[in-house]
């Protein structure tokens, strides 16, 4: 008997819209690699949303993840023969812009900053099954600021991974695809970013009280 789909609000998801949605992307992919930008824009009207909010996410400033998100995009464009055929484009422009975002956190490092223009003011949306939920923490006024703060201090790993579990919703099999690695991989990630931010979290919190 075939497994039923369900979105996030549990409801069944329809398999000829699945396919119908694979279908419009497979054309706008067939149309992207003969350098047709009306096709890829179809491409990016999908994703742009999610992309920019990963980003924002990542770098921790509004300006910077949508000049990144927006660089990543183009350089897909640019690059999107390299595709292989068949496969899909999110996991594949994700390492794009992922590696972006790592790069300019990289050459910010020495100023040992992360900024929090944006993300308070954006709304970025969660889960709420996880023993650790960020999201439920940073709505907290008064330690908002301490949260991105601590996220900020994670390592890049540690910080992608709470942002795509916790603020994008996105499963572990999503997770491992997008980052070409295991679920156990993901699984082991994830309780060590959750683990880091709690001690950072606890941390500061003892500074603040002595």
């Amino acid at each position: 008997m075939k497994k039923r789909r369900l979105n996030r609000e549990g409801v069944v998801r329809e398999p000829e819209k699945l396919d119908e949605a694979c279908q419009e992307e497979t054309i706008a992919l067939q149309g992207s690699r003969g350098r047709g930008k009306e096709a890829f824009e179809a491409i990016v009207n999908r994703y742009m949303k999610k992309a920019y909010f990963i980003a924002l996410g990542l770098v921790g400033n509004r300006e910077d993840a949508l000049e990144l998100s927006q660089e990543a995009f183009f350089r897909a464009y640019c690059n999107i023969s390299r595709l292989k055929k068949g496969g899909k484009f999110f996991p594949w422009f994700y390492q794009i812009l992922r590696n972006l975002c790592f790069s300019h956190l990289r050459k910010r490092r020495a100023r040992r900053t992360y900024s929090l223009e944006g993300v308070e003011g954006d709304k970025l949306a969660t889960g709420s099954g996880d023993f650790y939920d960020a999201k439920a923490v940073a709505e907290r006024n008064e330690v908002k600021e301490q949260v991105w703060k601590a996220i900020g201090r994670l390592g890049d790993k540690h910080r992608e991974v709470i942002i795509l579990r916790h603020f994008q919703e996105l499963s572990y099999e999503q997770i491992a695809e997008n980052l070409f690695c295991s679920k156990g991989t993901v699984m082991s990630r994830l309780y060590h970013a959750r683990k880091k931010l709690k001690e950072v979290l606890d941390t500061e919190k003892g500074g603040r009280q002595e």
